[in-house]
């Protein structure tokens, strides 16, 4: 008997608003210092829901947020910022 393997997305575990916090959440405390985990982490919380909408919501195309989300993609501080405040999220600093 062989044994078959899929691949595991994240998306399809975010069930909810406070899965998605604490996965962003999580995610911005072990990215290295250049934001490709907090930019895979905006990837997968829009695929989880309604790319579509969130891409009218922030103003862009849908084409254009699955690039900007993309691996290769380096989103704007500005889309991150919209992407975040359509999520429902706010963005904090502490100490």
């Amino acid at each position: 008997m062989t044994e078959s393997f899929t691949k595991w997305d994240a998306a399809d575990h975010l069930h909810s608003a406070e899965d998605a916090r604490l996965y962003l959440e999580a995610c911005a405390k072990e990215d290295p210092g250049d934001g490709s985990l907090i930019r895979a982490a905006l990837n997968d919380i829009a695929r989880s829901g309604n790319m579509s909408w969130l891409a009218r919501e922030i103003g862009m195309s849908r084409e254009g947020l699955y690039k900007a989300l993309s691996e290769s993609g380096n989103p704007a501080f500005s889309t991150v910022i919209r992407i975040v405040r359509a999520l429902g999220m706010q963005l904090r600093f502490t100490i």
